[in-house]
């Protein structure tokens, strides 16, 4: 029997797939929808001192977490600090893997309690990190020091870095050799006119006056860098003579007090002397004539 013209009759598939592509798309709202809440990270910095580094951002996570991720330049992305709700992140092992390379890394966020998403969360990049360029360069250390007469020595202590090569912790002269400077700036403790020396070595024989007392401290320089060259200064020390005053003074006393000691012994003697001979020509003139 002929249908009236105008009319349709509804296709069992077609209803399917309409309920079908209905389905999907709700599920891709609520997939979007999940994620409103979430922030994208802001102020992502690299902090890294002697090569321990660690990735910073904002802001504080509610109700989401963050993943980050770390890859060199043309390398494959690394999962680290997985769902944390901090706000940084320690990536010292991976960059330590190679100082030399240049590294990127992203700060991913996710509602809480997601494991798998069906969709890419939002994330944001962190900017390029070279290890051997940027990381900052630790406050120095005098290890020891010695003024002895004109010549004043110094020694710097050599910071431990994380990075590894043999099966050991490398300083930061094995990493930097001799581009690794240090600049001793010197003055007489009486004075404020400062004085500099420069060595590659982690030693200085400085001429200073002898009897002087010598202030100093060091900054560490990275030659090839043309930012972020300079360490912080070092603390102050100083040379002290006092027990040399001390031990020259106490010569010069004890050799004082034995003129002085000779002195009063020959003064004594000569005295004595001088009594016993005055006592005799007395007793001479008082003795009695003899008879004739």
């Amino acid at each position: 029997m002929a249908t009236p013209n105008g009319l349709r009759v509804p296709c069992p598939q077609a209803a399917v797939a309409r309920a079908l592509l209905f389905g999907l798309v709700l599920i891709q709202v609520a997939g979007v929808a999940g994620t409103t809440d979430v922030v994208v990270a802001y102020n992502i910095t690299w902090k890294s001192t002697n090569f321990k580094t660690i990735l910073e951002w904002e802001p504080k996570p509610i109700n989401y977490v963050y993943t980050v991720q770390i890859s060199p330049r043309l390398g494959n992305w690394k999962n680290k600090c997985f769902h944390t709700t901090n706000t940084e992140c320690d990536v010292t092992d991976e960059i330590v893997k190679n100082v030399n390379e240049t590294y990127l890394a992203r700060v991913l966020s996710y509602p809480e309690h997601t494991s798998i998403s069906t969709v890419e969360p939002p994330f944001a990049n962190s900017p390029e990190f070279t290890p051997y360029l940027e990381t900052n360069l630790g406050q120095p250390t005098i290890r020891s020091f010695e003024q002895v007469g004109t010549k004043l020595n110094v020694t710097i202590q050599d910071a431990r870095t994380l990075v590894r090569a043999d099966g050991k912790f490398l300083s930061l002269r094995d990493v930097f050799g001799k581009d690794l400077n240090y600049t001793l700036y010197y003055w007489k403790a009486s004075s404020t006119g400062k004085k500099k020396a420069t060595t590659n070595t982690n030693g200085f024989l400085i001429d200073v006056d002898k009897g002087e007392n010598y202030c100093f401290h060091v900054q560490a320089v990275i030659l090839s860098r043309r930012a972020n060259q300079k360490s912080p200064e070092s603390l102050i020390v100083c040379t002290s003579h006092e027990k040399g005053l001390s031990t020259e003074l106490f010569f010069i006393i004890g050799a004082v007090m034995l003129v002085i000691i000779i002195f009063i012994v020959v003064l004594s003697v000569t005295l004595h002397k001088c009594r016993k001979v005055r006592a005799g020509q007395s007793g001479k003139e008082n003795m009695p004539l003899n008879a004739a």
